[in-house]
């Protein structure tokens, strides 16, 4: 049996505002309701390293969430940062931050981190997915053209993979595409499958 169905009496619900996690999650074929957007301060101790970031973050919106499961909710949170030397980036406040974590990301390697937290009345899982990404070397002139016509600002360091500062900036990547975009599917419909099969009391079908 699918996934989806195997879902199909669960009532999965998406806490996200992110547009890439939507049409990703859509494209799996899991019938999902998205969260109305609540509030969460994202802010993570300083003792954590940079990779346990995300996850740390995911599990916080999940715990964030104003309203008690039902038996047959779904919950399903995720964070995505970006790392370059051991720093976090995560979405830049303006056009000028924009452009100065492009200027640091040019030429080099980095990570992407998501986290993911799965959630039901009595059981939670949480797990991350790392990517590599490498950067060619960009111009002032293709960073000022990125910044001004994409306006990256609602995006964990600066870009979008998917857009065109992907299509001529990023020199090779090792991981998941989809994992940069916002939302490990892959591994996301692996945990979920092992999640509902973890815990039969939870299992609705």
């Amino acid at each position: 049996m699918l996934l989806h169905d195997k879902l199909c009496d669960y009532d999965v619900v998406l806490a996200s505002a992110s547009p890439r996690r939507r049409e990703l999650l859509s494209a799996t074929g899991i019938k999902y309701r998205l969260a109305q957007k609540f509030e969460c301060e994202e802010s993570y101790p300083a003792s954590l390293s940079a990779e346990e970031v995300a996850p740390y973050l995911s599990a916080l919106k999940s715990h964030a969430y104003p309203h008690a499961l039902a038996h047959n909710e779904l919950l399903i949170t995720a964070d995505t940062v970006v790392i370059l030397g051991g720093d976090v980036l995560g979405k830049p406040k303006d056009e000028a931050e924009a452009r100065e974590i492009l200027r640091r990301l040019s030429g080099n390697d980095h990570y992407v981190v998501t986290g993911v937290t799965l959630r039901m009345q009595h059981s939670e899982r949480t797990f991350a997915s790392r990517s590599r990404v490498r950067f060619a070397e960009l111009s002032d002139e293709q960073i000022e053209y990125y910044v001004s016509t994409y306006k990256p600002m609602d995006k964990a360091g600066a870009y979008g993979i998917q857009e065109w500062i992907g299509y001529v900036g990023i020199e090779s990547l090792e991981g998941s595409f989809y994992n940069v975009m916002g939302l490990p599917v892959q591994r996301l419909c692996r945990e979920l499958e092992a999640f509902i099969e973890a815990w039969p009391e939870c299992n609705l079908r």
